[in-house]
């Protein structure tokens, strides 16, 4: 008995395979060929170090260049740099970027310079907030001031952990205040975010009535919360809850003008 003539489209699944095989390939090809090599790395760094003053701020886009730039400008960026709550404070910042990538914290700037590359360099410039009080310069009973992960990011902030049903408070007496209070909260420690899926909550009031609050999740990294304010001295207190056991609350908190 002779044998059944297959159907060409038995052949079509093992076909596939082998484009999509030969695809990736490529594409793999093509991105290693489009990383900056490290002679752009060094052309880019030289731009920034004949202009830069003390006080810029230097970030890199995508996040995931953070290293490499590193590598080249990193005695320019202090920890108070690398660890920031955001821009505001700085007069000018340098981005330095591939693929066309932009940090979000630039968003809405005002572009000064521009030098486009394998790595672009960008200046942007800004009105500065200025700080008239920073909570993390009184480390208040119950707090202690870290240098702590936050969304796979650092951030220097004041942490504690409440327990469920124990509220941590944390009492700011007669801090200055200018025209707007900010913040930024987060849980730190990506492990206990791993196996502990549970929110935190921030409550921020001054002279006894509540002005902001925040719920950070696991996935929400460093989230901002801000209240107008009156100028003057007055009382800030802080209140910290947890729906489960090691919710290590990170916070900061800014009087800003």
């Amino acid at each position: 008995m002779s044998e059944q003539k297959r159907s060409p489209l038995v052949a079509l699944p093992a076909l596939l395979l082998v484009v999509v095989s030969l695809w990736e390939v490529c594409a793999t090809r093509r991105d290693a060929g489009a990383v900056p090599g490290d002679d752009a790395w060094v052309r880019a760094a030289k731009i920034v170090r004949a202009a830069y003053r003390p006080g810029d701020l230097i970030m890199f886009a995508p996040g995931w260049e953070d290293p490499v730039g590193r590598m080249h400008l990193g005695d320019l960026i202090p920890i108070e740099a690398a660890a920031r709550d955001d821009v505001a404070p700085y007069a000018r910042i340098w981005e330095l970027s591939t693929r066309g990538a932009h940090a979000p914290e630039v968003a809405g700037l005002t572009l000064a310079e521009e030098r486009e590359d394998d790595v672009t360099v960008r200046r942007y410039e800004h009105a500065p907030a200025v700080i008239v009080a920073d909570a993390r310069e009184h480390v208040p009973a119950g707090a202690t001031l870290q240098l702590a992960e936050v969304g796979f990011a650092p951030h220097r902030c004041l942490q504690a952990t409440p327990v469920p049903k124990k509220p941590v408070v944390l009492t700011f007496p007669q801090l200055p205040l200018g025209s707007e209070l900010v913040g930024y909260v987060g849980l730190a420690d990506v492990f206990t975010r791993r196996d502990i899926r549970a929110p935190g909550h921030l409550r921020v009031a001054i002279n006894g009535k509540e002005v902001a609050s925040a719920t950070p999740g696991v996935d929400d990294g460093w989230v901002r919360f801000a209240a107008p304010t009156t100028p003057g001295p007055a009382d800030v207190v802080v209140t910290l809850e947890a729906d489960a056991w090691q919710r290590n609350l990170c916070f900061s908190l800014t009087a800003r003008r």
